[in-house]
């Protein structure tokens, strides 16, 4: 069985196409979760709606708790062998469970993800050939290296199938931003392979108004994430020091870049991004791992912070 947990929050609007995308899978011994994080539109109504028209779906309602707070509800109760994440605002291809599943069973792989679509409200997914798509296994290392490289593998929690014993004593951190990036490093601590089938069979909507799309000082906690991060990987697995690195360091330019830097406010948060990119510059412009986006805006650095930030800002 493969639990798809879904958390619900005020999405009324995209609830209906992300759980039909889910209720059509052509694999379906699926146990399907959605849980109602406090909903204050029809969602909640929504959820016990699709419980009474297929036994396959199992509601939580609770009080407001935040994205990782639901996850982890829906965790608490799964009973299936393998997990999966979808958000509520997205949807997926109708074999994006059976080519998953397929894959971790013919590698071997604790984790099995697949490639995504990026689409505005309105607009339609271009058609997928789900058969004959290049699967590539990673080791362990080589996992952890292309998610903090930012090469094929990402650090999103959707847009893949666990083996659901890597949550046994695993949770995401509750009322944090970044959840994702917070708990993929311990996640892939414990495994031996991945395997992405490059297809893109995940459908993620870039949606106004929400979290991601929303510049809050909030935001700045996947500053907070990486710096925890590096500082056990530094006590713990030195050679991931590197990539840890390479992906703090977009995090610095990418807030500098969407940052209201006229605002008081963000000034302790500038000065923060810029003292990591010239402490850890040097390094990372030296390591032919880093990706050229970071390499080229290392070398705008040398120039100093306003031409920097001159440049940078004419991308938004």
């Amino acid at each position: 069985m493969v639990s798809v947990i879904i958390p619900v929050y005020n999405v009324q609007e995209y609830l209906a196409r992300c759980v039909d995308s889910v209720l059509s899978q052509t694999y379906t011994n699926l146990e399907i979760i959605l849980v109602d994080d406090g909903s204050l539109d029809m969602s909640g109504d929504m959820c016990d709606d699709y419980a009474h028209k297929d036994s396959r779906v199992r509601v939580v309602h609770k009080s407001n708790g935040g994205l990782s707070d639901a996850r982890n509800a829906g965790l608490d109760i799964a009973s299936g062998n393998y997990v999966a994440f979808i958000d509520a605002d997205d949807y997926v291809h109708h074999q994006f469970v059976e080519k998953l599943y397929d894959t971790l069973q013919s590698t071997g792989a604790q984790i099995a993800a697949c490639t995504w679509q990026e689409l505005e409200d309105g607009e339609t997914p271009h058609k997928v050939n789900s058969t004959n798509r290049r699967c590539r296994i990673y080791s362990q290392q080589e996992a952890i290296n292309s998610v903090f490289y930012q090469q094929k593998l990402n650090h999103s929690a959707c847009s893949r199938i666990f083996d659901k014993q890597l949550f046994r004593d695993l949770r995401f951190p509750e009322g944090a931003l970044y959840e994702d990036l917070a708990i993929i490093y311990p996640l892939l601590c414990q495994v031996e392979k991945v395997a992405l089938l490059e297809s893109p069979m995940y459908y993620y909507m870039h949606r106004s108004g929400s979290i991601i799309t929303t510049m809050t000082l909030r935001r700045t906690q996947v500053l907070d994430h990486l710096d925890r991060l590096e500082e056990q990987v530094a006590a713990e697995s030195p050679q991931y020091l590197p990539a840890v690195r390479s992906r703090h360091m977009s995090a610095c330019f990418n807030m500098l870049r969407l940052m209201p830097l006229k605002k008081q406010e963000w000034e302790p948060t500038k000065q923060r991004c810029w003292d990591y990119i010239i402490n850890m510059r040097k390094l990372c412009i030296k390591d032919p791992k880093v990706r050229l986006k970071n390499k080229i805006a290392i070398v705008l650095s040398f120039f100093g912070i306003k031409f920097l930030l001159k440049v940078i800002n004419q991308s938004r």
